[in-house]
């Protein structure tokens, strides 16, 4: 999932960790799937369409694609 975000090979995220990198960088750097604007939906009680700051709004993206695998969804589905 995190790949199909940030389209971060499983090399470069390794190297992201390793390098303790934060989230400011770590979607700097990132890529983000052209589909990710179809992620919709409620985390941590705010809907992810109106939060209006960008870092956060993708870091919401990320928390809301591993939630919805949590409950069994497909990556297929995404």
């Amino acid at each position: 999932m995190i790949n199909w975000l940030t389209g971060f090979d499983d090399k470069k995220i390794n190297e992201l960790i390793i390098n303790k990198v934060n989230f400011e960088i770590f979607f700097k750097n990132a890529k983000l799937s052209p589909n990710s604007k179809f992620i919709k939906g409620t985390i941590f009680g705010c809907k992810i369409e109106e939060i209006e700051n960008p870092l956060t709004k993708k870091v919401r993206y990320l928390d809301k694609l591993v939630d919805e695998l949590a409950k069994g969804k497909k990556v297929e589905n995404f």
